[in-house]
C-alpha cells in the first residue's frame, strides 16, 4: 500500500496522542514494507514478525518523539525495525550466520558500527545541531542528493531520477557527501 508521506506523518502526530485507530491505519499503510526490510536482515520468517511487532510496540511508545524535520516517517520507522533486527542478531548471536552476500555493504557496515544508531544521535540536541551544521557545508547538489535519499526516503535510482543525473553519479555524491558529514562531525566532536 503506496500512502504519502504527508499521510504517514499525519498518522504519526494521532498515534502520539494515542489515537488507536490512526495507528491501525498507519500499520497497514507500512508494516508490509517493513516486515519487507527486517525479513531481508534477518531471513528467518519468524524472527522478522517478531521484529516488526517490537518495532511497531516501540512506534507506539516513541510517536511523540519523532519529528518531521530530521526525517521522512517511513525513514524513522525503518530505523526502529532496523535497529530490533540488529538486536535480535546479536541476541542470538551464533545462532543465526550473517552471510555478507545477503547484506549490502550499508547494512554490514551498520551492523558492525559501534556508533549511536540514527535514532539515538537524533535524540540528542547538540548533535542534530551539528549534523544540520555540517550537513549546511555540503555542496549543494551533494545536499540535495542526500537529503532525498534519507529525508524523503528515495532509493538511490529514484534520487537518479528525481534529479535527472546518472544513477552512478547519485551513489558518488551520496557516498562522498556522507564521508564529508563523518569528516566535519568527527572535527566537531574533537573541538
Amino acid at each position: 500500500m503506496t500512502t504519502d508521506t504527508r499521510q504517514l506523518k499525519t498518522w504519526l502526530a494521532a498515534t502520539a496522542r494515542k489515537d488507536g485507530d490512526a495507528f491501525r491505519q498507519l500499520y497497514d499503510a507500512t508494516s508490509s514494507k517493513l516486515f519487507g526490510f527486517a525479513l531481508r536482515i534477518l531471513v528467518k520468517r519468524e524472527l522478522a514478525e517478531e521484529v516488526l511487532q517490537e518495532s511497531f510496540v516501540s512506534i507506539w511508545n516513541n510517536a511523540a518523539s519523532y519529528q518531521a524535520g530530521l526525517a521522512a516517517p517511513m525513514t524513522w520507522m525503518t530505523t526502529i525495525v532496523r535497529n530490533k533486527a540488529f538486536d535480535t542478531l546479536r541476541r542470538i548471536d551464533g545462532a543465526v550466520e550473517i552471510d555478507a552476500d545477503h547484506f549490502d555493504k550499508e547494512v554490514m557496515d551498520a551492523l558492525e558500527s559501534v556508533d549511536p544508531t540514527p535514532i539515538e544521535a537524533l535524540q540528542i540536541s547538540d548533535e542534530s545541531k551539528a549534523l544540520a551544521r555540517c550537513f549546511a557545508k555540503l555542496e549543494s547538489l551533494h545536499r540535495q542528493a542526500i537529503a532525498l535519499a534519507f529525508y524523503h526516503d528515495l532509493s538511490h535510482s529514484e534520487v537518479a531520477e528525481q534529479l535527472a543525473l546518472p544513477i552512478g553519479t547519485v551513489k558518488t555524491w551520496v557516498r562522498r557527501g556522507l564521508e564529508k558529514l563523518r569528516l566535519c562531525l568527527t572535527k566537531l566532536e574533537g573541538v
